[in-house]
Order: C-alpha cells, then sequence, then structure tokens
C-alpha cells in the first residue's frame, strides 16, 4: 500500500520566507514528491501533523491539505485495484492529471541516446525502425497505453501486408518497441502489467547461415586473380577471416600492424569492445606477408582499404566507411565465388561462419570457437554445432 504523507521543503524557500508544501508518496520503498501549490513560513508550520498551525487563513489551509491527501491516498487505492504493480511515477501522474507517456518521443529521446554514446550502426537501424513507425501514425502521437496487443497485431499485418517486410525483419523492428518498453518499466514509467510483450510474442524464422567447406574454400582461393586489384585485396581479406577467428570485416579493416604481435593478433573488437587474441595459423601469416612491405609503421593499415590520412575517429565517418568498404567486398565476393563455380551466395559474413564450422569440424572445443569469435553466448555459437552436426549425419547416410 502506498502512504502519502505531508512536509514542507524548507530547502526551497522564497525571498518571502515561505516554502511550498508538497505530498510525498512512498510505494515499494521510492518516494515521489507532488507540490499542491500552498506556502508557508517555516515558522507557522507543524511538521508532526503536517499542517499549518499559524495563518490568516488556517482553517482552510489545513482543509485545502487534507483534500489532497484524501484525493491522492484515494488514487493509490483505485491504481493499486487495477495492478499490484503500479509505481509512485503512475500515483504522481494520475493524481497531477498526466496522460501516459508518449512512445513516440520516448523512441525519440533513445535514438538521441544512441547517437550522444556513438552507437552509429545501432542508431541507423533503429532509425529506419522509428521512420516506418511515424509513416503508418502519421500526425499522431502514440501513448505507451496506446501500445497494445491489438496495435502491435495491425502494425504487424502493416509491415508484412503493406511494406513488404519479411517475418525476420518484422522481428527486429518490433525487438526495438520490446527493447523501449522493457527501459520505461525500469524507470517506472509503465507498470510491467501493462507490458503487451508478456501477450503478444515475436515471430522468427530459422535462416541458414550461409559457409564454405574446405573443398569451396579451396576453390575460392584458386580463382586466378591479377595481384593488387580490389578483386585480389578482397579475396585475400575474406581468406584471412576463415583463418584468423572470423573475425569481422569491422575489425580488418581497421587493423594495424601494432595489432601484430608476430604470432598474434591482439585487438578490442569493434562491434562488442571485447578483447581478443588469436594466433594465426600459418596460411594467415603468409596472406600478412604479402603486406608487410607496404610500410614498416606500427600505426600503418594493414589491408589497403582506409586511406592513412583520413581521421575516423568520428563515429560517423568511420559507419559511413565501414558499410561502404563492405558493400564493395560483398559485391567482389560473389563476382568471385562465380568464377569458382560455387552455387552458393556469400558475403563477407560467410567467412565468419566458414571459420566456426570448420574449428567445431577439426574438434576445437566449442567454448574456444565461442571465445575466439568473441561471442557473448555460447547459445551464439551451438547454431555452428548444429550445422556440424548435420554435416555428419550426411556423412553417416553414405552407409546406406
Amino acid at each position: 500500500m502506498a502512504s502519502v504523507k505531508v512536509l514542507l521543503k524548507e530547502e526551497k524557500i522564497n525571498k518571502a520566507g515561505e516554502a511550498p508544501v508538497y505530498l510525498r508518496i512512498i510505494k515499494d520503498r521510492k518516494p515521489k514528491y507532488i507540490s499542491i501549490g500552498v506556502r508557508v513560513k517555516p515558522q507557522d508550520w507543524d511538521a508532526d501533523a503536517g499542517r499549518v498551525r499559524k495563518h490568516p487563513n488556517k482553517s482552510r489551509v489545513n482543509a485545502f491539505i487534507a483534500t489532497k491527501v484524501a484525493e491522492a491516498e484515494g488514487v493509490a487505492l483505485d491504481l493499486q485495484r487495477e495492478s499490484k504493480f503500479v509505481s509512485p511515477v503512475q500515483i504522481k501522474k494520475a493524481i497531477m492529471g498526466q496522460s501516459s507517456e508518449s512512445f513516440l518521443k520516448y523512441f525519440a529521446q533513445y535514438l538521441h541516446t544512441l547517437e550522444k554514446h556513438g552507437k552509429i550502426s545501432t542508431l541507423s537501424k533503429a532509425t529506419a525502425v522509428y521512420s516506418k513507425l511515424k509513416i503508418f501514425l502519421g500526425a499522431s502521437d502514440l501513448l505507451f497505453d496506446e501500445v497494445t496487443v491489438s496495435f502491435l497485431k495491425q502494425y504487424e499485418t502493416y509491415l508484412r501486408d503493406k511494406l513488404g517486410n519479411s517475418v525476420n525483419t518484422i522481428h527486429s523492428n518490433l525487438k526495438i518497441f520490446r527493447k523501449l518498453f522493457n527501459n520505461a518499466m525500469s524507470e517506472d514509467l509503465v507498470s510491467p502489467e501493462r507490458d503487451p510483450f508478456r501477450k503478444f510474442k515475436l515471430k522468427l524464422e530459422k535462416t541458414t547461415k550461409s559457409y564454405l567447406t574446405e573443398d569451396e574454400l579451396m576453390l575460392l582461393e584458386a580463382v586466378p586473380l591479377k595481384e593488387g586489384t580490389k578483386l585480389w585485396h578482397h579475396r585475400n581479406l575474406f581468406v584471412f577471416a576463415t583463418y584468423a577467428g572470423g573475425l569481422r570485416i569491422s575489425d580488418l579493416l581497421q587493423l594495424k600492424w601494432e595489432h601484430f604481435s608476430g604470432t598474434h593478433i591482439r585487438l578490442t573488437m569493434h562491434k562488442t569492445g571485447d578483447a581478443v587474441s588469436v594466433m594465426l595459423p600459418n596460411r594467415a601469416l603468409e596472406l600478412l606477408a604479402h603486406y608487410r612491405g607496404a610500410s614498416n609503421k606500427s600505426s600503418a593499415y594493414i589491408f589497403p582499404f582506409f586511406r592513412a590520412d583520413v581521421d575516423y575517429s568520428d563515429p560517423q565517418r568511420l559507419y559511413r566507411s565501414i558499410s561502404s568498404a563492405t558493400a564493395y567486398a560483398n559485391k567482389n565476393l560473389k563476382m568471385i565465388a562465380t568464377r569458382a563455380g560455387l552455387e552458393k551466395s556469400i558475403s563477407f559474413h560467410s567467412s565468419r561462419h566458414t571459420f566456426a564450422t570448420r574449428a567445431l569440424t577439426k574438434g576445437i572445443p566449442i567454448e574456444l570457437v565461442s571465445k575466439l569469435m568473441g561471442h557473448a553466448s555460447i547459445n551464439t555459437t551451438q547454431i555452428y554445432a548444429k550445422i556440424v552436426n548435420e554435416k555428419l549425419d550426411q556423412a553417416m547416410e553414405l552407409f546406406n
């Protein structure tokens, strides 16, 4: 049960020597304060009774205070009948006559926070989701209370039928909605009982991870390419990743000689911020040898995709540069795969999948593979273990 008490905020005394009277609402040990628009001199206030003892309109002021206390207790009781999860913030809003928080404005604030902290990749994806929602709503606002199961079903239909979004694209869109609700609940802006995602389940389809087998990787490496061309460099980058722990292209593009000890690559991953150390096998060392003569400076980039005279410290510039270089690499990799006679559609991320499946096939423990790849959870790595098991099952079919 929420408790309501009247108190004088003497620290907010004005020039006339009067302090404001507040209601203090405590629920689950969390206090919230509401000014009731009355000011009293501290010497005229009875702190124990929570009322004035000397005032020109003493009776009327005390009656007004009693009315406000009764109103606050009544609102708190009504809200608690609706939900045992009601927060002091919600009680305060109900007393002040405020409606539900704007989900749309909360979303916009989330985008601002992402930009402020330089999380440009997440900002780009979240901004696209925000823009879709704005178009759907038109000129209307959207309150948290209006994001119901019915609304989510309606919006899901819009994304699928009107925009032609896939199941997994819809999942990633609505997953941001769910994150915003979780954030708002942690801030006591929304009660858990009003969370629509308790009843609305996000749908997700399994996707096939594109990877190369040992034979397919050899075919890719055997494609004749002119040394020094972008095609040649992109193939080197892809093959290097399949041996170097499946490093992401965002890390490889920024890889400098200072990250190479002679045997290991040691760096902080761009995506996760986690430190990783990968001992390079012979094939990866052979590929690095092609680039050793280009520059002996420890600050020089190993692979020739980022320019030494460009400052990439700005998160926006870095994000654009990585996106542009990744798109170029993916375009060339598809061309190389076609020349190699591979029917698989690959992208640079396929090098990561290729490393994982090869590592597990060669008997490297899944815990170590997970560590090398910088996975936050071993559950992510287990996806590759399932792929390897399926390959083993297919191999056993040969006995039939």
